[in-house]
């Protein structure tokens, strides 16, 4: 007798798990709830000097103080910056990075020098960097078009500057390409390039960065500066090419009545030439994406404790598209807090450079009128008033 009831019973056994099968694979990846198993994630920045590191950093450590019910430990690791970190993200080196968009936009592709296509996506939107050309008022460069045949300094060597400013020199009629470059391109630091100019080593130099750059500050108190404009129609034209491309006005003047820039005037029309934003791969787990989303989310007062760039995790910019696919469990949790858009559900076609791309009207670059870290602005705000770029 006993053996018959043994077989009964595991007979109902294996009938019950059998219904209960299709409802424990709901509980998968694609499950918001916490994970219970203990998850490691290695977060990529880049070097000290940019903003990337000190960002990369704060959200680490906001993702660890208020995981909650996660079980997760996220551990910031010093790189390169965005063209190590897409790299070790694709190699399984590292599971979240920062990176400029510009950036991820070509290694999407597989273009700009990227070897393949890269299957990155986006979880958020951060700081823009908003980029500009200065030379000394006597150089004689009046446009960028002035810049060809002339020493122009264009960022560190290895942080990939070449993929948002190739389109942008080259449709101002100066070709950045290396067979038939119209201008020496010059590899330093912002702060190099500032001596640069001084000595005559280069004659120009690009900027980018928060919004006052501290490079641009030491310059235009050291020089008599001039700060090269862009051709509006160019610039109207490649902000609809290019969806990493922003418009962005430098105020002559900052909150309090004083000068921007020693020399500025007049407000500058500019642009955001790549926000630094949080990427993972496109398969990276959506529930630990929509976890990370949500906390970033939930707790972005307290980032803007450790740095300011958390003041770009707001309303109209977190889900932003920028020419990266946002990951499903970004957009599930964006779309749960009513902020994701039709134009960003658009984002999916990677290759579209026109999907989501942004408008014409200039967004004002300077620091938002309220410093209430629970209120973030509803524009894009700066990564912080002394870093010299986004990226390093």
């Amino acid at each position: 007798m006993p053996r018959p009831a043994c077989g009964l019973f595991a007979g109902v056994s294996l009938a019950l798990l059998g219904l209960m099968l299709p409802w424990l694979s709901g509980c998968g990846p694609s499950s918001s709830s916490p994970t219970d198993k203990r998850q490691f994630v290695t977060l990529g920045t880049a070097p000290v000097g940019g903003a990337f590191r000190p960002v990369g950093d704060a959200l680490a450590s906001v993702l660890n103080e208020f995981k909650g019910e996660n079980n997760w430990r996220v551990q910031s690791k010093g790189t390169k910056g965005s063209q190590q970190n897409i790299r070790e993200l694709d190699s399984g080196d590292i599971q979240l990075a920062m990176s400029n968009s510009a950036i991820t936009y070509y290694a999407i592709r597989g273009e700009g020098g990227w070897d393949k296509p890269y299957e990155m996506r986006a979880i958020v939107t951060l700081a823009a960097n908003v980029g500009l050309f200065i030379t000394k008022r006597d150089a004689g460069i009046q446009t960028i078009a002035d810049l060809k045949n002339k020493r122009v300094v264009v960022g560190p060597s290895g942080a990939g500057f070449e993929m948002f400013l190739g389109p942008l020199m080259t449709a101002h009629g100066v070709t950045y390409r290396n067979e038939t470059q119209e201008f020496t391109p010059v590899n330093a630091t912002y702060s190099e390039a500032v001596s640069m100019l001084g000595d005559g080593a280069a004659d120009a130099a690009f900027m980018g960065g928060a919004i006052p750059t501290q490079a641009v500050t030491q310059a235009a108190t050291t020089y008599d500066l001039f700060f090269v404009p862009y051709d509006e129609e160019i610039r109207k034209q490649l902000i609809r090419e290019y969806p990493f491309y922003e418009a962005m006005t430098i105020p002559a003047k900052t909150r309090d009545g004083k000068e921007t820039y020693r020399g500025m005037t007049e407000d500058f029309v500019a642009m955001n030439v790549g926000s630094m934003h949080l990427i993972t791969t496109a398969g990276q787990d959506e529930a630990l994406v929509y976890q990370i989303t949500k906390t970033i989310w939930e707790n972005r007062a307290e980032i803007v404790k450790q740095h300011r760039a958390g003041l770009s995790i707001n309303e109209t910019n977190a889900a932003r598209f920028t020419g990266t696919p946002f990951h499903p469990g970004a957009i599930r949790f964006y779309q749960e807090i009513g902020i994701w858009s039709e134009a960003d559900a658009g984002s999916a076609d990677a290759g579209s450079a026109d999907a989501g791309s942004a408008d014409e009207a200039d967004h004002p670059a300077a620091p938002p009128a309220t410093d209430d870290a629970t209120q973030p602005p509803v524009e894009p705000a700066p990564a912080d008033d002394t870093s010299d770029a986004t990226e390093s």
